[in-house]
């Protein structure tokens, strides 16, 4: 293969593997150069280089040696006086290579004159330079096993060339989201197809409520990169609050511009997230811009994370009212904060105890994470001194709402007061259920009697229609009979005539 076929062959690998050609073609001498020593058989130390001209093609090698009062090693070492041989008129040049300091100009060349008349040349080429020598490479046969290396070496630069740009490129993104396909899942690790490289998500990067299926796309915060012998490792979150942060920045324009600012963010992946905003233009409601027309922003940020659920607060720069928000939906009556423990004190109705401690103590504890300082939440009997809630019971069972049930929160004299008031409606109860019963009886021997009445009434009607209904039909039967008579005796006389 000449050097022309060499460069197309690069132009070709450039285009492949997407590496630029001049680490490629750094990766070519070096695979050369080590060719050249293993077919040569040099000792260990030799300084052989490889040369590439990029528009032609051609390939030069050089061995690069010190200068020596005394030579050991001829692959190693050169003499000043071996250097100088020759007529001290020819322009011979001498080529050096500057090892120390290379600068623009690492090649030097002096003649053989000028060696042999200045000491300091020659003191100063002993100490910064190495006496380069060309090699040529034409016609220079490696041999099959010398070709075998070249290839290998060059391969195994053009390797380590791959797994360097991907972790550049990576290194740049920690922080930032990236979709990837979920590719397997083995002991709790899930291992994700970022394209060019393999993400993990660790068992306590994940969110419980997620199921990570095979082949499905998700986004992925990056938390970190490392390198190791099998390439660049991708360390992926689905659990890290930085993942909301740039949910919302993709779907906030406003944020993207820097309109509105994330200033604090809290989460329990997979429950429930609390995200303070704030806005340098007082004509963008921060909270406003997120939740976006209708909620359709932050829906969608809700339907990425599987629906866990988003508190959005309006950050202020009094520290009480970021506290007061942060424990929203609670209603907070009171804030006493101490800047010199970092502790702060939240007052709120008695009523509204369970819903600012949250479920779990949710609430409270996502509320101190958002604002940086330890809450203590008391009710308003408690901080009082009210002596009906000396001890309020916080261990109780919480309903599916996250609410304490009531009864936790009764005193012993307030369940005295309650079977007592429970005795005492039984007895009224009691009292008014006998009464009704008296009533009901009264009222049914009334209406008892009051229906004999009416049916006595009603089978006197009866026998008085029936009476009258015979009479008539009597007198009925009496003028049948008196036309019947009157009839025959009109017959009777129409014969006789």
């Amino acid at each position: 293969m000449d050097g022309k076929e060499i460069a197309a062959a690069l132009d070709q690998l450039e285009r492949e593997k997407n590496i630029p050609k001049a680490k490629l073609i750094d990766a070519l001498e070096r695979g050369l150069a080590a060719a050249y020593k293993g077919k040569n058989k040099c000792p260990e130390g030799t300084d052989v280089r490889a040369g590439i001209d990029v528009s032609t093609g051609a390939i030069e090698l050089y061995l690069f040696r010190d200068i020596a009062d005394e030579v050991t090693d001829s692959w190693l070492e050169v003499s000043m006086d071996e250097l100088t041989q020759g007529d001290d008129d020819a322009a011979t040049q001498v080529f050096f290579r500057n090892v120390v300091d290379p600068g623009e100009n690492p090649e030097i060349a002096y003649t053989i004159g000028d060696l042999k008349e200045s000491e300091e040349i020659r003191e100063w080429v002993k100490s910064e330079t190495k006496f380069s020598t060309q090699l040529g490479f034409e016609n220079l046969d490696l041999g099959r096993i010398a070709a075998q290396t070249a290839k290998q070496i060059v391969v195994s630069e053009v390797r380590d060339i791959e797994r360097g740009m991907v972790y550049d490129e990576y290194i740049d993104r920690v922080g930032e989201l990236v979709t990837g396909t979920i590719q397997r899942v083995s002991n709790d690790t899930v291992f994700v197809n970022l394209g060019r490289t393999e993400g993990l998500l660790a068992f306590g990067e994940q969110v419980r409520i997620e199921h990570y299926v095979v082949n499905s796309r998700l986004r992925y915060y990056i938390i970190d990169v490392k390198k190791s012998q099998k390439g660049p490792q991708v360390f992926l979150s689905r659990s890290h609050p930085g993942l909301v942060k740039r949910l919302f920045e993709l779907e906030v324009p406003e944020i993207a511009d820097g309109i509105v600012t994330i200033e604090s963010i809290a989460r329990e992946g997979g429950s429930r997230t609390k995200m303070a905003v704030a806005s340098s233009d007082a004509n963008v409601d921060p909270v406003g811009a997120c939740v976006g027309n209708r909620g359709v922003r932050v829906q969608a940020v809700v339907d990425e994370l599987f629906g866990e659920k988003i508190d959005i607060i309006a950050w202020t720069g009094n520290r009480e009212e970021n506290i007061m928000s942060a424990l929203s939906p609670a209603k907070v009556e009171k804030v006493i904060e101490d800047e010199d423990t970092n502790e702060a004190t939240a007052i709120v109705p008695d009523y509204q105890l369970s819903l600012a401690i949250g479920k779990e103590g949710q609430n409270v504890r996502l509320a101190a994470k958002l604002c940086g300082v330890k809450i203590d939440i008391k009710s308003h009997s408690q901080y009082y001194g009210d002596p009906q809630a000396t001890s309020i019971n916080l261990g109780g069972e919480l309903d599916e709402e996250g609410y304490l049930n009531p009864d936790d929160f009764m005193t012993d004299d307030d369940a005295d007061e309650t079977e007592e008031g429970v005795a005492d409606d039984a007895a009224s109860d009691g009292a008014d259920v006998q009464a009704d019963a008296d009533e009901g009886e009264e009222g049914v021997a009334d209406d008892a009697a009051s229906n004999g009445a009416d049916a006595d009434d009603e089978a006197a009607e009866t026998l008085v229609a029936e009476e009258t209904d015979s009479a008539e039909i009597t007198e009925g039967e009496n003028a049948a009979a008196d036309d019947g008579e009157e009839f025959a005796a009109d017959t009777k006389g129409e014969d006789e005539e």
